[in-house]
């Protein structure tokens, strides 16, 4: 499976969730941690933990081995490493106070949601 496949599946689980304002960041020559950056939040603890257990389930449905998760007891900022793809879930006002999409405002912004409605 490729990145932007596996990309793809995260969105759509998150989305599935009813993760808010999902945006999905092309990082690929921008950071060597990861080629894309999903960024979404929840607006309850409980909403965040099922957004992140639902990109688990279906990343690993699908054959991805998920390398590390952390923040999910917490669950004000889970972030889950699939790899090429980390996916930061966040409560809806950790979101607004940490800005991660400010921090990378250099990377472009995949329209992966209108790729998952066609």
């Amino acid at each position: 499976m490729d990145n932007h496949e596996l990309l793809k599946i995260a969105v759509k689980a998150a989305d599935d969730k009813r993760a808010e304002d999902i945006l999905a960041l092309n990082m690929q020559g921008i950071s060597l941690i990861a080629d894309y950056f999903i960024i979404c939040h929840g607006n309850s603890d409980k909403q965040v933990q099922a957004i992140a257990r639902e990109i688990k389930e279906k990343a690993q449905e699908h054959g991805c081995e998920v390398k590390r998760i952390e923040g999910f007891d917490e669950a004000r900022w889970v972030l889950i490493d699939l790899g090429d793809v980390v996916a930061h879930v966040f409560h809806r006002d950790e979101r607004s106070y940490y800005k991660l999409e400010r921090l990378w405002g250099d990377a472009p912004i995949e329209d992966i949601l209108s790729e998952l409605n066609t």
